[in-house]
């Protein structure tokens, strides 16, 4: 990942999002199970993105631990898991959408997906009421 803004993040998540949905209407399935997973991986890094302080070189080991595609630990980095774990406790439907979100993996990408899968992982990432990625922008 080259050097890419907070802004620019933002942006590559809903983008990620939409290219999702047409891929998906397209009957282009794996690409669009990935790529709506690839959605919730930028928003968490752009939030992490805006933890970065001016003028401050932030610990290398730190640093290092962002260029993963590790979606917990990315919530991690994040500073918002015990914010998500306390929703999510509230609400059943978010628990699902993360569960089905952190289901992606990097070996995702050579998998053949179906479409009710797809579908699933673009509900769970896109859905105004509960989820991820509608979680993740209430926090930017």
């Amino acid at each position: 990942m080259s050097d890419k803004s907070a802004r620019d993040l933002q942006l590559l998540a809903s983008l990620r999002l939409e290219d999702a949905r047409i891929l998906h209407a397209q009957n282009r399935f794996s690409g669009a199970y990935y790529l709506a997973g690839s959605a919730i991986e930028c928003a968490l890094k752009a939030i992490i993105a805006q933890s970065f302080q001016a003028a401050v070189i932030p610990e290398k080991r730190y640093v290092d631990r962002i260029f993963t595609h590790d979606l917990k630990a990315l919530l991690e980095l994040s500073g918002l898991r015990q914010r998500f774990e306390i929703d999510a406790k509230g609400s059943a439907e978010l628990r699902s959408a993360w569960a089905s979100v952190t289901a992606l993996n990097e070996a995702s990408r050579y998998e053949v997906v179906d479409p009710f899968r797809a579908a699933e992982m673009i509900e769970a990432v896109g859905n105004e009421t509960y989820g991820v990625l509608q979680w993740l922008m209430q926090r930017w």
